[in-house]
Formats: structure tokens, C-alpha cells, sequence
């Protein structure tokens, strides 16, 4: 009988812990929505009382953090970029969160949705990576590669309000 791969980590563990968004990544439906939920709102309230310039180290830093941690949850779990591994939707929607044009909670949902439909849709080239770089770094960066899409949108949009 095959194990369960959620069976293989805990909550207990920090490095499972943060990979998982907190628990996020544990809900059953959508948990990468779920998981760019959870980075929604921590990047809101961190942005709240750190300057936007230490964010975006944060930010930075996090994404190398997260390389460690989705590569070592998803070893744990025997298989690569299971969609309980969140880290990298968090990462990704502080990076959006990072140029968004102003801090409005009009222009954070509308990172929050633009962020979703990259990650969800993942046009060329995120698919293709997502599906080539197998370790830590690939279940990073297609997110990254959300990320950029996200921006350019909102820019875009942007421009035309």
C-alpha cells in the first residue's frame, strides 16, 4: 500500500512547518490559493511596520530560504512539488506586493487575482520550467515566473486607470 505523502510530514517540524505555508498548504481544496492567502496577508502586515526596502530583502531572502525548505518537504514527501508545498506561493505574491502601485486594498486583491491566474494558468515559459527544474529551486521559480506576469499586468493595468 502506497503512503499517504501528507503522512510524511508534520506540522511539528519548522522546515515542514514553513513549506506549508503555516498549515495552509494542508487544506485540501485549492491549497495554493490558499497559501498566496496566507502570503496576502502576512505581506500586508509586514508591510505595516517594516520599510518596503526591507520587505523586498525579506522577500529576497525568503526566496533562497524557500529553495531549502520546498526541496527538503518535498524529499520528505517522496515526491516533488506537492501541492500542500505553499512556500512558494507566499514568496511569489511578496514579490507582486513588492511594486504594487499603491498600497490600496483595491490594488492588493487585484495582485491577489492577477498572482492566482498566473500560478493557476501558467503560460509559456512557467510551464515549461515548472515541469524541467525538478528540486527546490524549480518549485521556486516557476512562481517567480508568476510573479513577473503578475506585475507586468498590473502595470499594465495600471496605465490604463
Amino acid at each position: 500500500m502506497e503512503k499517504n505523502p501528507l503522512d510524511l510530514v508534520s506540522l511539528r517540524n519548522p522546515i515542514h512547518f514553513l513549506a506549508l505555508g503555516f498549515g495552509s498548504g494542508l487544506i485540501a481544496k485549492a491549497p495554493g490559493t490558499w497559501g498566496s492567502l496566507v502570503g496576502l496577508i502576512l505581506g500586508f502586515l509586514l508591510l505595516q511596520v517594516i520599510n518596503p526596502i526591507y520587505f523586498a530583502f525579506l522577500t529576497f531572502a525568503f526566496f533562497f530560504i524557500g529553495i531549502y525548505l520546498c526541496q527538503k518537504t518535498a524529499d520528505d514527501m517522496q515526491i516533488h512539488d506537492h501541492g500542500a508545498i505553499v512556500w512558494d506561493e507566499i514568496v511569489g505574491i511578496f514579490m507582486v506586493l513588492i511594486v504594487l502601485p499603491t498600497h490600496s486594498f483595491l490594488w492588493y486583491i487585484v495582485a491577489f487575482i492577477t498572482f492566482r491566474f498566473f500560478d493557476i494558468l501558467k503560460p509559456y515559459p512557467i510551464r515549461y520550467f515548472d515541469d524541467k527544474l525538478e528540486n527546490g529551486f524549480g518549485i521556486m521559480f516557476d512562481d517567480v515566473l508568476a510573479a513577473i506576469y503578475a506585475i507586468l499586468t498590473i502595470y499594465a493595468l495600471h496605465s490604463f486607470i
